[in-house]
């Protein structure tokens, strides 16, 4: 048997998914720990790796991932304190976010956080902060739009012309004006891009690497000397969601990168990443349960536990967000076409609107009541960003680990009751 499949048996006989199952997340931290050491045997050793907080912050996951050799990158004050709360220490930790409140620039300046300045309003704060705190251990650079186009899927774009995102480069006289910021405020030690992740082109996210690399030579060479030593290139690696291979790979990147930027990998610069779904969206299934099915239209309609409220991306933007599904018997074997006949199906979520949709108009092995749905890839983004549609609860969540014949189920995350929701409200 695969792990796929021991994951299912392992939680059958665990009784973590049963006849009484709505939907539970599951991480494979062995899987999780081979994608960290990819990342790192990608690049040389001036790399540093992040992980973008926002893509699965449940602090037993990122407590591996601070154990496997990450740091952390946030954008909110939730964040940061989810992830203080998961051992990461301040200097292992980058606060990004379009709209810091002045406390949030205050907590980072005092205690030592890394943040990247998204623009000039609040570069005004941090002045005044670098005053009242002037030994600041924060690495603080600016985070800079090179404006150099989007990608296939608009909502992960962010080098955009009108982004809303960074510093735009490209209008007016801006360049030179960054230049002379940089040339007044010796503490600024750092430049950001984040060029996009998903359905951005690996050379569009180089390119966009490539431009702020530049202007930190430039701003380098006007004050004369290397003021900047950090250059923080955010933006994920795009995920291949249509099957278990892993393209592009992180090799795929690092080569796309070191032929456009060369210089990234002379150690010149220390390099901060700041991977999210990449890490862990292979890494991570759902498991739901078909509590009903039915015919409409000629349409075999399954409908389960896993929705919006999971799988809200999808839900929303299919075609954007695109999923694959295994169906198990309630026993746990795998469903193929040899031992079920294929029907054309949609497997639905049990939200109360038409789009609450895993996938729609697939060709699968028919799925029937009480069988079990595996949704894959959703371990960044899915079970661990929760939507309050129709008031559901948040799924349980546990952790995997072991040999593939021998696996550990932990619970890190139990399912809310409805008094829990009720509370909430």
């Amino acid at each position: 048997m695969n792990r796929k499949q021991n994951i299912i048996t392992t939680a059958i006989n665990e009784h973590a998914i049963d006849n009484n199952l709505t939907a539970i997340g599951v991480m494979d931290l062995d899987g999780l720990r081979k994608t960290v050491s990819d990342v790192y045997d990608a690049f040389p050793a001036n790399f540093f790796h992040t992980f973008a907080v926002k893509a699965n912050a449940l602090v037993k996951v990122l407590a591996p991932l601070r154990e496997y050799g990450m740091g952390a990158e946030v954008a909110s004050p939730g964040e940061l304190l989810i992830a203080l709360t998961a051992g990461f220490t301040a200097q292992n930790i980058i606060f990004d976010s379009p709209a810091k409140t002045l406390q949030d620039l205050r907590t980072c300046i005092k205690t030592g956080i890394a943040l990247n300045i998204d623009n000039l309003q609040e570069l005004a704060r941090i002045d005044a902060l670098m005053l009242e705190f002037p030994d600041s251990k924060s690495v603080i650079g600016f985070r800079v739009n090179p404006q150099i186009g989007g990608g296939k899927i608009g909502s992960t774009s962010t080098a955009t012309t009108t982004s809303k995102f960074g510093y735009a480069l490209l209008d007016k006289d801006n360049r030179q004006t960054l230049i002379a910021i940089y040339k007044a405020r010796p503490w600024l030690n750092s430049i950001h891009t984040h060029t996009g992740s998903q359905g951005c082109e690996l050379t569009l996210m180089a390119h966009g690497i490539k431009v702020i690399t530049e202007l930190a030579e430039e701003i380098n060479a006007v004050i004369g000397t290397q003021q900047i030593t950090r250059i923080d290139i955010g933006g994920g690696l795009p995920v291949n969601f249509s099957s278990e291979v892993i393209k592009p790979s992180f090799k795929d990147y690092a080569e796309v990168l070191k032929a456009q930027v060369p210089l990234l990998f002379t150690n010149k610069y220390q390099v901060k990443t700041e991977f999210g779904r990449a890490i862990v969206a292979k890494n991570g299934v759902i498991i739901t349960r078909v509590e009903y099915t039915k015919n409409a239209g000629g349409r075999h309609i399954a409908t389960t536990h896993a929705g919006a409220q999971i799988l809200t991306r999808t839900a929303f933007l299919p075609k954007s967000w695109p999923i694959r599904v295994t169906g198990y018997s309630a026993e746990g074997i795998e469903k193929t076409k040899d031992n079920s006949a294929v029907v054309t199906t949609d497997v639905a979520g049990p939200c109360c609107f038409a789009g609450d949709l895993i996938c729609s108009n697939q060709q699968l092995p028919k799925l029937e009541l009480n069988d079990y749905v595996m949704v894959h890839d959703t371990g960044g983004y899915y079970f661990s960003n929760h939507f309050d549609y129709n008031s559901l609860p948040r799924v349980a969540v546990y952790t995997v680990s072991g040999e593939d014949n021998d696996l550990t189920m932990t619970c890190i995350r139990k399912a809310e009751s409805l008094e829990d929701v009720l509370n909430k409200m």
